[in-house]
This record gives structure tokens, sequence and C-alpha cells, in this order.
């Protein structure tokens, strides 16, 4: 599908098999993903399968918007407010307190969630049309390069993935930066493509 001009029609099979608790390989701002409904432990474990994934490490999601964050993710703090304000849609990540609703799976059992909103029209469509935040784990191999091309995704995963959304390359380069808001002050847990200077700079 074309990145830019689609019609949200074209993303129901992808979101079908989200509601169906299936697997989806979806591109970001960043690289292809791994997306399913963080609500359900049994979706969230097809992604451990698929990429052998060590048990020990939480999934990432992503969301249509900060609204939607809100509504199915967790609860941004005074400090995530105003860096989400600042830094989505982009390749930035606020760790932040979890939703109930998430499956422990998700955050393992840390009561924090990383999440960002992408910004990427199609990822964004995909996470408004399913209602709700997505995970957004890199659809590859645990360790082993992150990929950037459907293509590519179909090699290193074949069939494990349910369903594909071919929106392109993605644009590849760093990893988002992820920050861990939950307390007053800012902490920064991985440099990535927002560099920290920056993220400074969003909170004056």
């Amino acid at each position: 599908m074309d990145p830019i001009h689609f019609q949200d029609a074209e993303l129901l099979p992808a979101v079908e098999a989200v509601r169906a608790c299936f697997l989806v390989a979806a591109p970001t701002d960043t690289l292809y993903s791994l997306a399913a409904d963080p609500t359900s432990a049994s979706a969230v474990g097809k992604i451990f399968l698929s990429k052998r994934r060590p048990q020990d490490r939480p999934i990432p999601l992503i969301a249509a918007s900060i609204q939607q964050v809100r509504e199915s993710v967790g609860t941004l703090t005074p400090l995530g407010e105003r860096l989400a304000a600042e830094g989505w849609p982009g390749p930035l990540t606020l760790i932040i307190p979890a939703a109930a609703t998430l499956c422990r799976e998700v955050h393992l059992g840390t009561g924090k969630v990383a999440v960002r909103v992408p910004d990427h029209a199609v990822a964004r469509a995909f996470a408004c049309a399913a209602g709700h935040a997505l995970t957004s784990t890199s659809a590859n191999i645990s360790g082993r390069e992150a990929l950037v091309t459907a293509d590519q995704v179909v090699l290193a995963l074949g069939d494990t993935i349910d369903v594909l959304i071919d929106a392109g390359p993605a644009p590849g380069g760093l990893p988002s930066t992820i920050v861990d808001v939950t307390g007053t002050d800012p902490v920064l847990v991985r440099a990535g493509a927002v560099p920290w200077d920056r993220v400074l700079k969003f909170l004056h």
C-alpha cells in the first residue's frame, strides 16, 4: 500500500488479525515492527516465539495519538505530557505507568510500559483503526539486524506472521530514544534518534 495515499479499508485485514490475537508486521518511522493486541497474553506470546525474544524483555507499544495513549496505555505524568507534546509524533519513546488492562507479558510486572506515537501515517492509522495501542517491537530475530523492508521481514520471520502490511521501506537509522518519565525528572534509558540534549530542550 502507498505509505501516504492509502485508504483505511486497506488496513482491515491487519485490524481483523489483531482482533483475532494474530501477529501483524507493519512499518513505523524507524523500522518494521510486530503488532499485536497488548491486552492479550496469547497474542503477545506469539511475539516472543516469532522473534525468539528472551522472556525477560518487555514489549514497547505505539499509539495513534496522545489521547489513545491516555485511553489504552497508561498514565501520562506531567513530565510525560510535556515531552509527548513536543516529541510526538516521532521516534521518542516514553516509559509511563501502565494501565491495568495491559497483559503482564508486555511490562513483565513492572507496572511501567514504553510507548510512542510514530511519525508514520500508516502506523498511526493502523492503531486508530484497531481502536487501541499496538505492540511495536522490531520485526526481526532477537539480537540480529533490524529490518526495513517487507521482503526482509518475510525472509526472517516467514510463516510466524499472519498479516504483513507492505508500505514500502521504513526509514531505518537509529531506533527511538527511550526516556523514563515516571518520576519528576527524565531518565535516559536508551540513546537513539532523538538526541538527549534535544529532549532536555523540550522541557524548556
